[in-house]
């Protein structure tokens, strides 16, 4: 992204920062907090399979999340990165019940909402609130932007209908719209376009807590950082939380406070930004870093990129163990057969490995030839003195 951060933003990083090193004695990623907005708590959604014609017996689930934690502050952003079919979009629409978890507890204000029917979400849906992906689909081609960003209003009846059209029209302006395009469809806006659209029916009610699906991924590069700037004006303004749910790194980068990497329903590593790209821990974090692409061609090629072998293995039969060892670099270069065996049978938690810092690896490690690569280039390896939960200092050699 090419324009500076916003000075708000910025302060709130540093704050938040500090606090998760404040906080650093809890053990657990959604530890009791007292200012936390949202805390997720063991959170499952398992997707049933059945099979038979007339008698649709359940033959297995597939765990497309299996055991997230986290915690989340007003006006605070959390990134949620990880390749296609991770579970990161199911994360987001458990948390905004748009579909119902298996387990777990979201808690929302101090109330737990994870058994609300649809009934008792209807007040908090002026609270909680949806950016989808697609700007094409999410968007009804039957009903003019008027409709559309004013539908909040008439379903929570919070504005009078003669007043609808003037709050619709401001906050088309708000989002960078004509206001004189109210009673225009969709098909005659343009994809950024039709996702402001779809920024200004989410912030209509000024909402605490918005899970943006990934917003950008189906828009061009300059439109992004246009729109992420946007999303970014809108928290400063409104106070809002946000999830951020992505696969390009270099936008969570920019936008977020902190950041979960999820693997095949699990979350690997949780901590903040700057810890995240300057000090990562986990091999799979270590290979989604390696892909992004460094603006130096020199440091480019001088760095390795590490593959993933083999393809994602099914959510529906993962593996035994740690979910990741089936590709994991490190298990199939540099441990010894004691350190894989334990790697098959023994599946880690998601564990504080240093200040602030959740790992979900039996041996993590930072790699100095990853670590924030994009602005310090490629250094030499070195050994990262890492603090345990137990206070012992444990050192992590390449």
């Amino acid at each position: 992204m090419t324009s500076p951060p916003n000075l708000n933003k910025e302060s709130s990083r540093v704050s938040t920062e500090a606090n998760v090193a404040a906080s650093e004695i809890a053990l657990h990623p959604a530890a009791d907090d007292p200012e936390a907005l949202l805390a997720v708590n063991g959170l499952k959604k398992h997707f049933a399979i059945r099979q038979g014609l007339l008698i649709r017996r359940e033959v297995g689930a597939v765990k497309a999340v299996d055991g997230v934690s986290f915690s989340l502050r007003a006006g605070e952003t959390m990134g949620l990165v990880g390749e296609s079919g991770c579970g990161k979009s199911t994360t987001g629409r458990v948390v905004t019940k748009l579909l119902d978890p298996t387990a777990g507890a979201i808690i929302f204000e101090g109330k737990d909402i994870s058994g609300y029917s649809r009934a008792e979400m209807l007040p908090l849906r002026s609270e909680i609130q949806v950016i989808f992906q697609d700007p094409y689909s999410s968007l009804n081609p039957r009903h003019t932007i008027g409709t559309i960003v004013g539908a909040p209003f008439r379903i929570q009846k919070t504005v009078k209908e003669k007043g609808i059209k003037a709050e619709v029209q401001t906050l088309m302006e708000r989002v960078g719209l004509n206001p004189e395009h109210y009673n225009r469809y969709p098909h005659e806006f343009s994809g950024g376009q039709r996702q402001r659209i779809g920024i200004a029916r989410a912030i209509a009610l000024r909402p605490k807590l918005i899970v943006c699906d990934e917003p950008v991924s189906a828009l061009d590069v300059s439109i992004q950082a246009q729109v992420v700037n946007l999303l970014e004006d809108l928290q400063n303004e409104f106070n809002i939380a946000y999830i951020f749910v992505a696969h390009d790194l270099s936008v969570v980068r920019h936008i977020s406070d902190r950041v979960a990497v999820m693997y095949l329903g699990q979350m690997m590593e949780f901590t903040d930004r700057d810890t995240l790209y300057s000090k990562p821990l986990h091999p799979y974090t270590h290979a989604l870093m390696s892909a992004v692409p460094v603006p130096d061609p020199a440091k480019e090629t001088r760095r390795d990129r590490i593959l993933l072998v083999g393809d994602l293995p099914s959510p529906s039969n993962p593996p035994p163990g740690c979910v990741f060892h089936t590709r994991c670099p490190k298990f199939r270069e540099r441990l010894s057969d004691s350190e894989r065996e334990r790697c098959q049978t023994e599946s880690p938690a998601l564990e504080l490995k240093a200040p602030g810092h959740f790992a979900q690896c039996h041996f993590p490690e930072v790699r100095a030839d990853i670590a924030n690569a994009q602005d310090a280039g490629i250094g030499a390896g070195a050994v990262e003195s890492v603090v345990s939960p137990g206070g012992v200092s444990t050192d992590l050699p390449r």
